[in-house]
């Protein structure tokens, strides 16, 4: 041993020895120092870790540990949100958030699953838990803002990948309504609904025989807050061996890849959340709802919300909560009060998180599916066997198709109530399609492959809550009568740049102007606009200036118009293109000429001098700030269906629209004799502004020029950055 890895090894045993105190024990640190030695660590020329272990719990010991070096704050939040522990950190404005997730998440009941979950699974959540621990015992400087211990039951309060899980689904707003005093303050803000970017993904697999090469192509693009995953590899000599984007803290991949086969995950808009109107009956002190001819006792059980004051010092709440056999009460609506029914299934969803890395075909896959413990997305499919594949959401509950499940159902009436969980192959799937490709841009599952798709009229209603979408058209053009894909055109594809909302909305638009009679002032006022839009391709580009009008003439309609029955579907299209009125069309119009003038000084602005990414610092919500560096993005939201999306908007004392969600992670894939891929992550590998790896893929991934995956050993050959172990 050298000196300095003497001295090394010294500063590390005197860090545990500190921290054992407080924490940990000898055997832990005798645990750690033996898991780190058995796993190395490879960072490539761009930070990605590339982490390798003797067992597959080495190898999730790994990876916890390089997740923390890189962004120990996300991690830590990641947590802090789902143990309903975030108001520790950041006030009372977080009480409600933490309530909503206790209603649901239990540590009691947590680690009564750990205790019972299978013994590989629980080595695998030690690890988790060491590695976490092991980052901090060896980083005295880093200062967790609550978590300074990771235990291994807390793996499973965060076992689904996607961002925004079916909690979400339930409002803070109404939750506080409920919950809250009169004296309470409101701690929501509404903003411009133009700000919201849709959430969701793309995903695309294309068959062998519609590949240049005869191997079978996937997409992956989720469309998330950016900084939301990290980037990774971790194999193992027990035969892991997957790459892709982990959300921060958890330990497997979400959406990636092995030597066989990938998985993309877009959000699903099959109805999964129900809400049950429950009739409440006072009896004295008793509280009971009505269920058929009986009434039923409402569950109370007291939860305890810890929050940080403004002075530092920790204060707690506590909150008698209410719940039917439905689930959680969360609101009150005409009298009734609302229960929640979603999946909650930690245990399984860790489980068949996990296991679903490893499989190495689609019957392994499958295999696994049948766990029934992903709730929130759709799957696209792909392997190097040449099978594609569509998989709608295997937590379904069966339920009776009479009643209308996207509103809230009489909770008194037990028909209405689940009836189990759907089998598998009664829900819309595909295999091998006729036409070669399946898409999935979180519209409806009936156009996945074109006209060989599932049929509507086969399944229940409660299979889609949306319909199609603008993207859902947009795949559909790049990826019909095509043929001769390789791994540059499908990339090509997935940034084509048209927007078809546009096309649909702009005609009409013209439509309105030329219906105008010529002594209207308005004729003359938008004569410019209106030419400027009358040429477009419907195109976005960093040198197009009617993608700015068009945007803004968008967003500002999108503003002024009632949306209470839009979701994320066609329904845009209906409310801006059909149910608007010329007069309201035009008016908004005018409006963003005038915010286009007032902002830049003309209404025919480039895109690019709008449209702006930028990574100021580290924090999760950066500030943004126009007199600081940024760069141009040629993709919009995907709203006006871009594929390729950037959700930004204009931000207090800016004039810019900066970006903060959308094309978040990107690869595409080739299952040829030897898997291959290109990828690109928003920003950088590393959450800390001094490392060259903050911002090093910003130019890349605004432009789409996605760059070369070290998956395999000799890929990373002149491309090493530093190995070690953990520790060191």
């Amino acid at each position: 041993m050298t000196i300095g890895k003497r001295l090394l090894s010294i500063a590390v045993l005197l860090a545990l020895g500190c921290l054992g105190s407080a924490h940990s024990t000898p055997a832990d640190a005798s645990r750690w120092k033996t898991e780190a030695a058995a796993v190395t660590i490879t960072r490539d020329d761009w930070g990605i870790a590339h982490v390798h272990g003797k067992t597959d719990a080495d190898a999730v010991f790994g990876m916890a540990y390089t997740q923390a070096e890189d962004d120990f704050n996300r991690v830590e939040t990641n947590y802090l949100n789902s143990l309903g522990w975030l108001a520790q950190a950041e006030g009372e404005q977080a009480i409600w958030s933490d309530l909503r997730q206790q209603l649901w998440i239990d540590p009691v009941e947590l680690r009564q699953q750990y205790a019972k979950s299978p013994a590989w699974l629980r080595e695998l959540m030690n690890a988790w838990a060491d590695g976490l621990n092991y980052y901090l015992a060896t980083h005295a400087a880093v200062r967790p803002r609550v978590i300074t211990h990771f235990e291994p039951w807390m793996a499973l309060s965060f076992s689904e990948g996607s961002i925004g899980g079916d909690i979400e689904r339930v409002s803070l707003k109404e939750l506080q309504a409920f919950y809250g005093k009169s004296t309470d303050a409101v701690a929501f803000v509404d903003t411009p609904s133009s700000w919201a970017e849709p959430t969701g993904s793309n995903g695309i697999a294309i068959a062998p025989k519609l590949t240049a090469d005869g191997h079978a192509l996937l997409l992956i693009n989720p469309h998330t807050s950016f900084f939301f995953r990290s980037e990774l590899q971790m194999s193992s000599d027990a035969g892991l061996d997957v790459y892709g984007a982990v959300t921060w803290g958890q330990f497997f991949i979400y959406q990636g890849f092995n030597k066989h086969i990938g998985f993309m995950h877009t959000s699903t808009t099959a109805d999964v959340v129900d809400e049950f109107a429950e009739t409440i009956v006072h009896d004295g002190n008793t509280l009971g709802y009505r269920y058929g001819k009986d009434v039923r006792a409402v569950t109370t059980k007291p939860i305890t919300v810890r929050y940080r004051k403004t002075d530092g010092s920790m204060a707690e709440r506590t909150f008698t909560t209410y719940a039917t056999h439905h689930g959680p009460i969360v609101r009150e609506e005409s009298g009734k009060w609302i229960a929640t029914a979603l999946m909650n299934k930690p245990m399984e969803a860790l489980e068949q998180s996990w296991l679903r890395t490893k499989a190495n075909d689609f019957a392994s896959f499958m295999k696994i599916a049948e766990l029934k413990a992903n709730s929130s997305n759709n799957t696209i499919f792909a392997d190097d066997k040449g099978d594609i594949a569509y998989l709608h959401p295997q937590f379904i509950p069966k339920r009776d198709n009479r009643f209308d499940y996207t509103k809230p159902v009489d909770g008194s009436d037990p028909a209405t109530d689940w009836q189990g969980l759907l089998p598998l192959d009664a829900a819309p799937h595909l295999l091998n399609p006729a036409n070669g490709w399946i898409m999935n841009t979180n519209n409806w599952p009936y156009s996945a492959a074109g006209a060989d798709s599932p049929k509507r009229e086969n399944y229940p209603r409660y299979m889609d809550s949306v319909g199609e979408n603008p993207r859902g058209i947009h795949a559909t053009m790049v990826l019909s009568d095509k043929r001769d894909f390789t791994l540059p055109s499908l990339i090509s594809a997935a940034f084509d740049s048209y927007l078809p909302a546009f096309a649909r909305q702009i005609p009409i638009l013209l439509k309105d102007y030329d219906a105008m009679p010529t002594n209207d002032p308005l004729k003359k006022k938008l004569a410019g606009q209106i030419a400027l839009l009358r040429h477009w391709d419907y195109r976005w580009g960093i040198a197009s200036m009617p993608t700015s009008l068009a945007v803004f003439w968008g967003d500002t309609l999108w503003d002024k118009l009632d949306k209470s029955d839009v979701s994320e579907g066609l329904s845009v299209y209906d409310i801006m293109a059909e149910r608007a009125g010329p007069k309201a069309r035009l008016e908004a119009l005018v409006d963003a000429s005038d915010r286009l003038q007032k902002d830049f000084g003309s209404w025919g602005v480039p895109w690019g001098e709008v449209n702006r990414y930028q990574r100021i610092n580290g924090d999760i919500q950066q500030p943004f700030d126009d007199s600081k560096p940024s760069m141009p993005v040629p993709f919009t939201s995907s709203r006006w269906g871009s594929l390729a999306s950037f959700g930004a908007h204009r931000w207090p004392g800016t004039r810019r629209y900066y970006g903060t969600s959308g094309n978040s992670f990107v690869a595409a894939v080739e299952f040829g004799d030897k898997v291959r891929a290109r990828a690109i992550t928003a920003g950088g590998e590393s959450g800390h502004p001094e490392s060259p790896h903050f911002n090093d893929e910003a130019e890349r991934y605004t432009t789409g020029n996605l760059r070369a995956v070290y998956f395999w050993p000799e890929d990373l050959k002149g491309h090493v950055e530093r190995s070690y172990h953990p520790g060191e």
